[in-house]
């Protein structure tokens, strides 16, 4: 009786196993075998999608309760080739597979049927068997519910019922049998409807008539991974989605992070224009402090998420909804989130929330699904409000807008929009906007709100981009330092004829404005760096730059003039002001820069480096003898460390970039007879 019962028993086991399924688990890695995160993995039964995940931060991936069957995994990803593999699944867990993504934006296919430890990328041709499989077994139900992973893995829910409540909140999920399919990325692409703002780019100032150049910092992001976006999707950016600056500022440098009492440093070098060797580039650096992890304030943060019809694509909503799972694993105890989202009317979907609570928020964040119309601006209204409630005093406070910022129902005026975020700035809270889409982003609004917001303006291209900026990176993202950072170089006629500011065209102030205190500015989070370049003409190099006739009606005065030349060999003097972040009262730092060359190799020269990559892309007439060929050549030699691989990554556009542009020119190029 004890050996059936035992017996009995086994067999259940054995059928419950079946029936429970097993997990398909990888990683996806690219051609050198870093990780890749963010990429699509689709599981297909019969050519139909039955679940869909996402590979995480460190690039793994975990399909649940797979049964019994024959499957196809599908694995895309902007910038890179699709790859597919065949996999037979039996009763046992299957060793973990490892995907090789390679370049490219050709979609291309793969069979693998065994290998102990399979590395699969296409144009190879293994086979894998999974232990205890059977043959031609037909593939089995999957319990969509539970796909999603443990690691960065995301859930697409079924489609709401026709009256979701407040325009974009899930009433439930998944049940068994099968998921939703889609991806971040891919090779099609859709009627480009996104906007952006005309640049007129900086011209040359003859210092006599133009000493002084004042402009206000910008430590936005998002034009570097915006162009990302489109060399990896196989375009070049149209020649505004280019902003030199922020292309520049993506990037880490080397500079003190103190001086004269300030929350930052300044550092400044000298060097040899690339482009053109009778110039001179100066660079100009700002450092903010980096706080220690213990001195982080609490948070009290309010996400407000567009949800609405707009953002349902993979690469919007989903992408975001998983950000802000990875920022929840960040939160402490002492830290509030809330969610508020807006489509065609607002809602609450997390009341605020302590931090160490993450199974609630994300629970809530599951519960996001897209739908409807957009009307922002009372979402921004409700989503001021709660974080007004739950200000915290000598923490941060701010509001993340994530949106591809399609404003088109309700209060779309713009000045109205402005005017409300720029009263609430005026109370310590900060917005900050993070960009998602493609074919319908509204870049212009989102640089706009930001920048009144005394916030920053990042554009998510992938999820590696969404844990750099919310969790890498999230001191420079939330914790502002120093508000209303302006800069103003004076100029010295002895040793400089004119100069030209690369990039911060939209920043540019009047020389005036810097010691108006009333006057907005950028503002720096803790780590940030901010850097600028001139180009800079010596005495007698100046030919071709256009100067102003003699005045007919006014002759220079005779001694005592308004102004005497001061007999000095400095190249010129930067000024800083700033406020910090509780005050209205700005402080001057001053620092005069000497005329002998002071390049670092791993900071002007890797910051010349990506100021040719933003000019050709924009084919500046400034570019001069800038080539792609140089911008390599540059960027290899000044790489430095690159603990982060973001200058490796850097190079690797820059080459696909040249070779877009070649395209280009090829099919355009008239034939010769």
């Amino acid at each position: 009786m004890r050996v059936l019962v035992a017996s009995v028993l086994v067999v259940m086991l054995t059928l419950a196993a079946h029936a429970a399924g097993v997990a398909i688990t990888g990683t996806v890695v690219d051609p050198a075998g870093a990780a890749v995160p963010g990429a699509t993995v689709e599981l297909l039964a019969g050519g139909k999608v039955v679940a869909t995940v996402v590979s995480g931060a460190d690039g793994r991936f975990r399909v649940a309760d797979v049964a019994a069957g024959t499957y196809e995994i599908r694995v895309t990803l902007m910038g890179f080739r699709r790859s597919r593999l065949s996999v037979t699944v039996g009763a046992t867990a299957p060793q973990p597979l490892t995907i090789k993504l390679l370049v490219g934006s050709t979609a291309e296919s793969i069979t693998v049927n065994e290998l102990a430890a399979p590395v699969a990328a296409p144009g190879d041709s293994v086979n894998l068997r999974i232990a205890g499989s059977a043959p031609g077994g037909a593939a089995g139900g999957v319990a969509g519910g539970t796909v999603g992973g443990v690691v960065g893995g995301l859930q697409h829910a079924p489609p709401p019922p026709a009256a979701a409540p407040m325009g974009g909140l899930a009433t439930g999920g998944g049940g068994r049998g099968g998921g939703v399919g889609g991806g971040y990325g891919g090779t099609f692409l859709p009627q480009d409807t996104a906007t952006y703002a005309a640049i007129q780019e900086n011209q040359f100032r003859r210092v006599a008539d133009h000493p002084l150049s004042t402009f206000s910092i910008d430590v936005d992001t998002a034009s570097y991974a915006n162009a990302r976006r489109f060399l990896n999707g196989g375009r070049l950016p149209p020649a505004d989605a280019v902003r030199v600056e922020e292309l520049i500022n993506y990037f880490h440098f080397d500079y003190p992070d103190s001086i004269q009492g300030a929350p930052f440093g300044v550092a400044t070098e000298l060097a040899p224009c690339p482009w053109d060797p009778r110039h001179k580039l100066a660079l100009v650096g700002l450092q903010a402090r980096r706080p220690a992890e213990r001195r982080t304030p609490p948070r009290n943060l309010v996400f407000l998420l567009d949800v609405s019809g707009s953002m349902m694509p993979p690469e919007r909503l989903p992408l975001v909804k998983t950000a802000m799972k990875m920022l929840t694993e960040t939160l402490r105890r002492e830290d509030r989130v809330a969610i508020v989202v807006y489509a065609g009317n607002s809602g609450v979907a997390l009341p605020p929330t302590p931090g160490d609570r993450r199974q609630a928020i994300d629970d809530a964040i599951d519960m996001l699904h897209a739908g409807g119309s957009t009307n922002g601006a009372a979402g921004i209204q409700l989503a001021y409000q709660i974080a007004s409630e739950n200000f915290v005093r000598d923490g941060v406070n701010r509001v993340i807008l994530a949106t591809d910022g399609d404003f088109n129902v309700g209060v779309t005026s713009m000045d109205a929009l402005t005017r409300l975020i720029e009263d609430k700035r005026s109370t310590g809270i900060f917005l900050s906007v993070l960009g998602v889409g493609d074919d319908n982003l509204k870049d212009a609004t989102m640089e706009r709100l930001a920048d009144k917001g005394n916030g920053n303006y990042a554009y998510l291209d992938s999820l590696a981009e969404a844990r750099r900026v919310l969790v890498r990176e999230a001191g420079a993202t939330l914790v502002t330092v120093a508000k209303d950072v302006k800069l103003q170089i004076e100029f010295n006629p002895a040793t400089v004829s004119a100069y030209r500011l690369v990039g911060y065209e939209n920043r540019v102030l009047k020389a005036r404005d810097f010691n108006d205190d009333s006057k907005d500015a950028g503002e720096m989070g803790a780590g940030h760096t901010v850097t600028a370049l001139y180009e800079i003409v010596p005495p007698g190099a100046d030919a071709g730059i256009p100067g102003v006739d003699p005045l007919k009606y006014q002759r220079p005065a005779a001694p005592p003039q308004r102004t005497v030349p001061v007999a000095s060999t400095e190249l010129m003097t930067v000024k800083v002001r700033y406020k910090l972040p509780d005050g209205d009262r700005s402080t001057l730092v001053t620092v005069p820069v000497a005329g002998r060359d002071t390049a670092s190799p791993r900071n002007l020269g890797f910051a010349a480096a990506v100021a040719e990559f933003g000019m050709l892309l924009r084919d500046s007439p400034f570019k001069g003898d800038s080539s792609w060929e140089q911008v390599a050549r540059l960027a290899t030699e000044h790489r430095g460390t690159d603990a982060d691989g973001y200058r490796a990554e850097f190079t690797r556009l820059a080459d696909l970039a040249a070779s877009l542009q070649r395209q280009q020119m090829t099919t355009f190029e008239p034939r010769r007879r």
